[in-house]
């Protein structure tokens, strides 16, 4: 998979420009940014493509020393099933968000 990686956002397109996979995280606080969103294409779901897509954040977040929190429902399940990735987690800012978000 060809991901496009821009300021707050990490994205697929198919061969035809329409959007297949998409994460966006913009900054909550400097320094900090939030996963706010993730989709995957319902002919795509169910082959790992958005824990893929979820690494993809990962690794982008933590080359340029960002730390985060999430709130969309699928990177909170992925965070808390990737525990040895919470590094880059803003844990106090985690902490004050919804319990729901919590990681």
């Amino acid at each position: 998979m060809n991901y496009i990686h821009e300021d707050h956002k990490i994205y697929v397109n198919d061969e035809t420009g329409k959007l297949i996979v998409n994460a966006t995280f913009p900054f909550i606080s400097e320094g900090v940014v939030v996963v706010d969103h993730t989709y995957v294409d319902p002919s795509l779901r169910g082959q790992g493509i958005a824990s893929q897509l979820m690494h993809e954040v990962y690794n982008h977040a933590k080359h340029l020393g960002y730390k985060v929190v999430a709130t969309c429902p699928y990177a909170v399940v992925w965070f808390k099933k990737h525990k040895d990735l919470n590094d880059i987690i803003d844990e106090e800012l985690q902490a004050h968000l919804a319990p729901e978000c919590q990681i």
